[in-house]
Parts: C-alpha cells; sequence; structure tokens
C-alpha cells in the first residue's frame, strides 16, 4: 500500500483465493495450446437445469424484473419451506426463511446481525476460507480450531466447550464440508447447537452441499431447533452458480434484523433467479438433480480410490460435496508448489491447502470431482505418468 492510496487495514487480513492465481496461469496455458484438465474449482460442470432455464425465461417474458421484498420473493420461501417438510419432515415456517444475493449473501447479513467488533467466531480450520473473511469484514476475529481425521475434520461439542470464551458470539459448522466432504453426525450437531444457545450464543450451520450426500441423507439442522442459523444454496446442488440465489433460515426473532440489513445492504435477490428457483422443487427438476447426485457418486468413486493408490492420503471418505482433501507430501512437501508443479508439468489443475486455513495447509491439496469419469481417468492417468 502507497501513502496516496489509503486502505480499510481490515483489508491486510482478507486475503485472495491462491487457486484463482492457478486458474489464471492454466488459462494462459491454454491460450498457448495447452491442455489443461481443470479440478481446482468448486463449480459443478453440470449446466443448469433445462426447467429452471426455462422458468427464468418465463419470467423475464412476464416482466418480473422489479424489486421484490428484501426477504424474497414469498412464493419461493414457501417453497423452500415445503422442501423442508417433504424432504426432512421439518417444520420450517416461511417466515423464518430469507432469500439473500447466493451464501455468501447469507453469511454476510448473518455475520453482520451477530458480531461485534471484538467479538469471536468459532470454526474449523480447515474450512472455507470466505467464513472468516466474513467475521473480519464485521470486525470480528474468526477463531480457527484445528481439526483433523480423528473427528472427521469436523467441529466436536468438546471443542466448543475448550475453545468458548465470554468474546465468543458464535460457532459455524459446515457439513458437508469443503474442502473435505465430511459430514458432523446429527447427536453431535444437536450438542453444539444446545451449547451455543446455553451460552447466550449461536451456531451457524453451513449446508451449502446438503444436496450432495451419497448415503443415507442426515437431518438438516433447522429440523434439530428452531434455534439455528442454516445457510444454504442453489447454486451446488440446484446447479445455479451463476444466478446468484441462496437462503438462511434463522431463529424468528432475528428475521427482522436480517430484513432490515439485507435492505440497506443489496435491497432484494435478483427476482428473475428467484422466479426461476422455483422450477428447482418440481418433480421434473428433482429427478433430474436426482440423476446428477448420483454422478457425482459415481466420480467420486473413481477419483478416490486412483488418488489413493498414487499416494494421496485420505484418512476419511468424503461422504458429500464434490471435493477430496488429501496430504500430498508423498509428491512434495509443499503443497503451493507441488499445485504449481501439477499444472505446469502434468497439465493437472487442483487446489492447495494454504486457502483452507493453516493446519496442516502446507501438506493438503483439494480436488473437486466437477468433471465426467472419462477426464477424471485421464487426470490420473497424467498424474501417474508425472510420478514417474
Amino acid at each position: 500500500m502507497t501513502p496516496n492510496m489509503p486502505v480499510a487495514r481490515r483489508m491486510a487480513d482478507i486475503q485472495p483465493f491462491h487457486v484463482m492465481d492457478l486458474l489464471a496461469r492454466a488459462r494462459r496455458l491454454e491460450a498457448q495450446g495447452r491442455d489443461i484438465i481443470h479440478l481446482e474449482i468448486g463449480e459443478p460442470d453440470f449446466p443448469t437445469p433445462a426447467p429452471i432455464v426455462e422458468a427464468g425465461r418465463q419470467a423475464l417474458a412476464d416482466g418480473h424484473t422489479h424489486y421484490t421484498p428484501a426477504t424474497g420473493l414469498p412464493a419461493l420461501r414457501e417453497a423452500i419451506a415445503r422442501f423442508y417438510q417433504d424432504e426432512y419432515g421439518a417444520h420450517v415456517p416461511p417466515e423464518r426463511i430469507v432469500i439473500t444475493p447466493g451464501a455468501s449473501g447469507a453469511l454476510l447479513l448473518v455475520m453482520g446481525v451477530l458480531v461485534n467488533p471484538g467479538a469471536q467466531v468459532i470454526m474449523a480450520d480447515p474450512g472455507y476460507p470466505c467464513n472468516r473473511h466474513f467475521v473480519r469484514a464485521m470486525e470480528g476475529e474468526p477463531v480457527g480450531v484445528s481439526v483433523g481425521p480423528d473427528t472427521a475434520y469436523q467441529l466436536t461439542p468438546d471443542h466448543l466447550a475448550d475453545t468458548w470464551t465470554e468474546r465468543t458470539a458464535a460457532a459455524m459448522v459446515a457439513t458437508p464440508s469443503n474442502p473435505t466432504g465430511t459430514l458432523t453426525d446429527t447427536h453431535s450437531l444437536k450438542s453444539m447447537i444446545d451449547f451455543a444457545r446455553s451460552q447466550g450464543g449461536n451456531l451457524i450451520v453451513d449446508e451449502i452441499y446438503q444436496g450432495l450426500v451419497y448415503g443415507e441423507r442426515p437431518m438438516t439442522a433447522a429440523g434439530l431447533s428452531n434455534q439455528v442459523f442454516v445457510i444454504n444454496s442453489f447454486s451446488k446442488f440446484f446447479g445455479m452458480t451463476g444466478w446468484r440465489l441462496g437462503w438462511v433460515v434463522a431463529p424468528e426473532p432475528y428475521v427482522r434484523e436480517l430484513d432490515k440489513l439485507a435492505q440497506n445492504l443489496f435491497l432484494a435477490a435478483s427476482t428473475p433467479a428467484q422466479h426461476a428457483a422455483l422450477a428447482a422443487f418440481t418433480p421434473a427438476c428433482r429427478e433430474i438433480l436426482e440423476a446428477r447426485r448420483e454422478a457425482f457418486r459415481q466420480r467420486r468413486d473413481v477419483l478416490l480410490p486412483g488418488l489413493r493408490a498414487l499416494g494421496l492420503r485420505v484418512p476419511v471418505t468424503p461422504e458429500g460435496a464434490f471435493y477430496i482433501y488429501g496430504n500430498s507430501t508423498a509428491w512434495g512437501e509443499d503443497s503451493f508448489v507441488l499445485a504449481e508443479r501439477l499444472l505446469e508439468e502434468a497439465g493437472v489443475a487442483v487446489t492447495p491447502g494454504i486457502d483452507f486455513g493453516r493446519h496442516g495447509a502446507s501438506q493438503h491439496l483439494r480436488f473437486a470431482y466437477t468433471r465426467d469419469i472419462p477426464v477424471l481417468e485421464a487426470a490420473l492417468e497424467r498424474l501417474r505418468q508425472w510420478l514417474g
């Protein structure tokens, strides 16, 4: 920072995605004629399902281009409430659902409502990097708890009991998790909700990948308590990444505060996107989405054993999302340097652990199985050849 370019102090603590530098390098290599296999970005390769696209077109044709209420289109809030009832048997009143511009918009609102300057938010390390940055943006302090295979890379009630202080405003859990794809069991989740409330704080549960679980689907946190914040998104399971649409289920007393903040920050989520999302819950769309979920499971079952056979240590099988996070020290000591070499020398782009925190960051890589099986098999073959 130069003297004539003042920048807020918080920006020193808010880091870019390191993988974006690798992606930019990959694009340059492709422009030079190189073939790069992209396993770095957490975006499904499937297009938005046709029923959703058609509903979006119809919304535009019908003139649905004006503002909705800041809390979202009433019909969409009601559709999400029915989804919770039909999918999980969970009664979630539509009045507790706030539609947001992506899950990031939901996290921004929740942190803005809960975090005072100097307040702490507990979260797992490794974890999704934006979580700690949202806390810092509100002048709070993210508290990363080192987690590993012994707890499936998840926070536990014991972690909260050991880490919670008088400055703690909330704790955050992601299930399934990015980058590990692991789950929090229902008993632990309920215990953490109850513990946070007993301390006068809150638990925030990231369920962005909840629809992409490959075994028995666990209960949503929204079905365990009406005193929990649950974040979800239309991006991952529903395939609407570029539409920028998400939601938060909030304890009823907080809805008015979220509404008020949303009015001031972004007024409302995209109106055409909200009308399009209504089609996500139709039988025709759900059939498409379930077929894609099965395709992701098959991809995992190809890539995971292939990587393990090549020396990537993955001690906990990912049960959800579309990521494999493993110890890469058998290939090299510094995962960022390793990711650069894999890109330049093998033509395979992956994400270094440094993007997900500090704990074991230089020893881990994340692979996203967001490409079709023949592409994953080609990536494995390139890695075999590179390893010699």
